[in-house]
């Protein structure tokens, strides 16, 4: 069991695969579709770039306003996807623009922002996610 309170849980459910829908129990239903196919629909690659480009841009706005600076941040994720040899891989790449500031403080939110993203700190050091103003 974690160490804080749970604060939020949600359950995030796919019976279909990758053709068809997938849905919050209780809530929005996605349709989902391959990203190779002209299927409509969300796909894996879309929903983590989502998840990244959100989280960590929620969390630079908490720190614009700890320093009451009107919220200017954007988080402009790329997600490519290759094959390797077990199957296929993701490549994120986060740019990160607070035009507010100078350079130096907006490379320090961010350092700060990376400590407290949630969606960033589970992606973790991992060689394909690339963070950067």
């Amino acid at each position: 069991m974690a160490e804080f309170p749970i604060l939020y849980t949600t359950k995030a459910i796919n019976e279909d695969g990758i053709h068809g829908e997938a849905f919050i129990e209780g809530g929005m239903r996605v349709p989902v579709a391959s990203p190779t196919k002209p299927d409509p629909g969300s796909n894996p690659e879309q929903l983590i770039g989502l998840a990244l480009s959100t989280c960590l841009n929620a969390t630079l706005e908490a720190i614009e306003k700890e320093h009451d600076v009107p919220h200017q941040s954007k988080v402009e994720t790329t997600v490519r996807m290759s094959r390797d040899r077990f199957g296929y891989q993701f490549f994120l790449d986060a740019k990160v623009t607070v035009p507010e500031v100078d350079l130096s403080t907006a490379a320090h939110w961010l350092a700060i922002a990376e400590t407290r993203c949630p969606v960033a700190k589970l992606l973790g050091d991992n060689v394909n996610v690339k963070i950067h103003l």
